[in-house]
């Protein structure tokens, strides 16, 4: 090797090349790093140094990591070929699931394969945005009203067999990714517009329809402190983690309210909670930034996608993760109701991580073969 070929800028070209080759975006990889570190350690305090814990939770990532990487590899084309198939898959996973699904915590969500139970609705949170884009891959802009009608049909039909599980908060959050499609592909505003003026006035309606549950959640929301050590236990306790961390927070492995077992759900639902006492907002807004790194280079992403439909899957996919992102941070801060959402590459688990990505492997590979093309 040339002396003048191990210069920085060589050295940064090969290793580009190289990423390149593997259908991987290095910007977006390197988001995607610092979060999924950011996540074994707080894993590791929030659940007071348990190796065992960590250990699996870092076996999670290098499965989820794996699967990026394979779903990478698979050009826009293919997708988009085999798109139809998968939602049919996926409904019938769905319907499975209410006629001899498994029963844990009240709901009926898993299918059970011996050692692997499997959750369909988290597949669909990747179908439905790619069906929904499938649908508008060849629309005219703005879309035609039969074509906004067959979309909203498939997004409706495929939350009504989530909710009936019952899952209302997973069924609202796929039916708002196969919506951000319809919004991409030119959803006109009157129709926004009116579907929000309907949704106010028909929630006294569908009041009388949630489960005692769902009414619950509702009503804590509005006022935790009426039942502080029942239904208004978790929120409370987890505002209290939050305001203790102050400006630079109580250090790594100080989470007292974790530790102490006040934080219930301290590694899964409420681990902003006990990264915010341990690194207080400094943690936070750091956090927050590489959210926001990550959904940029996805919008980045959908800005260059070459035609319609990558476009759509991308531009959905990552408004997605900010939704998930923004409900789960509002939840354990008492600004929504707590619905059961992870922090989306946070969160200690196994289906949700694996799920997103998954989702960024599709991101990659929109990015990278587009640019294969254009080279």
């Amino acid at each position: 090797m040339k002396l003048e070929d191990t210069g920085p800028e060589q050295v940064y070209r090969r290793n580009k090349g190289l990423l390149e080759s593997l259908h991987i975006d290095g910007w977006l990889l390197l988001g995607l790093l610092l979060l999924l570190a950011t996540s074994i350690a707080v894993v590791y305090s929030a659940s007071g140094g348990d190796e065992a814990v960590t250990s699996r939770h870092m076996i999670r990532i290098g499965i989820a990591l794996t699967l990026m990487l394979i779903f990478a590899q698979i050009p826009p084309n293919l997708i988009y070929l085999f798109t139809p198939w998968l939602f049919f898959i996926g409904i019938l996973m769905l319907v499975a699931v209410i006629l001899v699904g498994d029963i844990g915590k009240g709901a009926q969500r898993w299918l059970d394969f011996g050692p692997v139970k499997f959750q369909p609705s988290e597949l669909m949170k990747l179908v439905l945005p790619i069906t929904v884009a499938w649908l508008f891959a060849h629309s005219q802009y703005p879309p035609s009203y039969q074509r906004l009608g067959m979309g909203a049909l498939v997004i409706g039909f495929t939350a009504s067999l989530i909710v009936v599980q019952p899952d209302l908060g997973t069924s609202l959050l796929i039916a708002m990714s196969g919506l951000f499609v319809l919004f991409f592909a030119g959803l006109p505003w009157k129709i926004i517009v009116a579907a929000i003026v309907g949704a106010v006035a028909s929630a006294p309606i569908a009041w009388h329809f949630m489960h005692a549950y769902q009414k619950q959640r509702v009503l804590t929301f509005l006022n935790p402190e009426s039942d502080p050590l029942g239904s208004g236990y978790h929120i409370i306790q987890s505002k209290i983690a939050i305001g203790s961390g102050g400006i630079e927070g109580k250090g790594f492995l100080g989470s007292t309210q974790a530790h102490l077992e006040f934080l219930p759900e301290s590694t899964t639902d409420f681990i902003f909670s006990v990264l915010s006492e341990e690194f207080g907002l400094l943690g936070v807004v750091l956090l927050l930034a590489l959210y926001a790194f990550v959904i940029a280079r996805g919008l980045y992403i959908a800005a260059q996608a070459q035609d319609n439909f990558t476009r759509l899957i991308a531009a959905s996919l990552t408004m997605t993760l900010f939704v998930y992102i923004f409900v789960n941070i509002g939840m354990v801060s008492g600004l929504l109701p707590v619905v059961g959402l992870p922090l989306p590459l946070v969160s200690y688990g196994g289906s949700s991580l694996v799920t997103l990505m998954i989702s960024f492997g599709i991101l990659m590979s929109i990015h990278t073969h587009k640019r294969l093309l254009t080279d």
